[in-house]
């Protein structure tokens, strides 16, 4: 016996993971073009966390929580935010239609690099989901996470696509110019990036709830101000919004540990004599 609804969540998310994959090979139902099954494929991951972050609830909701249903999660979340993912950078970096000129060559060390650093992300994440089931029970409020969360990881890499596919299309002078400068750069650093995020998913850096820290209990009125101003920015440079506001939560908690650390040790530093 299992949960219904709780289950077709989490098949969906499952299913989302599958379109993401087959959109960025192009095989997709609809032979479309390259940019549009490309951003069909990175769309379809945000649709993923949409069904992960509802099965849960639902399952909680209706009291319907079952090792059944935390088991095909992680299964499903393996599939949306490990593979589909990993299999997205590859594509947008190996087989898109204006590729970067250090990926150009068929066959080249650069194109094994790319598939080892795939593979990386892929297994960090099966390591993730792993590391989380045994570590977390049902009664854990999920205000704090050890590591960051694969769909968080997941939103990083399927910003970028999304964000190349916006800026090539300008408008005007200002915007062709920021699509020659940025477009490349998005193609040429986006491997880096899933390597970083690898590492970040089987980090022990603590990350917060994105939602419960920015939307649910009281705040004061700077924190309403800023989410305002937030806003504002994302309609205003939304080409951009998407990966540099997920980069910002990825990476915030590293560099801000790094630096306390290094802060301690300059203040801790023996003087020279």
């Amino acid at each position: 016996m299992f949960a219904v609804l709780p289950t077709l969540l989490t098949l969906g998310n499952l299913v989302c993971g599958f379109g993401c994959i087959t959109f960025a090979a192009k095989l997709g139902p609809d032979l479309t073009d390259p940019k549009q099954a490309m951003l069909i494929a990175a769309s379809l991951i945000y649709l993923a966390m949409v069904f992960d972050a509802f099965d849960g609830s639902v399952a909680r909701l209706t009291s319907q929580t079952s090792e059944f249903g935390a088991i095909l999660d992680s299964l499903c979340d393996m599939i949306s935010f490990g593979v589909a993912p990993a299999f997205l950078m590859l594509q947008f970096t190996r087989l898109f239609d204006t590729p970067h000129d250090l990926w150009k060559e068929p066959g080249s060390q650069t194109q094994r690099l790319l598939w080892v650093i795939a593979a990386l992300f892929a297994v960090c994440a099966a390591l993730r989901l792993a590391r989380f089931n045994s570590e977390t029970d049902e009664e854990d409020t999920h205000s704090e996470f050890s590591g960051l969360p694969s769909p968080a990881a997941a939103s990083v890499l399927a910003s970028f696509p999304i964000a190349y596919i916006l800026l090539s299309r300008p408008q005007d002078q200002t915007s062709r110019e920021i699509f020659d400068v940025l477009g490349p750069m998005l193609q040429l650093f986006l491997p880096l990036v899933t390597l970083a995020l690898a590492g970040l998913m089987v980090s022990r850096i603590p990350y917060p709830h994105a939602v419960n820290h920015l939307l649910r209990g009281r705040r004061g009125r700077s924190h309403l101000i800023q989410l305002v101003f937030a806003a504002a920015a994302i309609y205003l440079l939304h080409e951009v919004a998407i990966p540099v506001i997920l980069c910002s939560y990825a990476f915030w908690a590293p560099a801000k540990l790094g630096w306390q650390k290094l802060y301690r040790w300059r203040l801790h530093k023996p003087e020279e004599i």
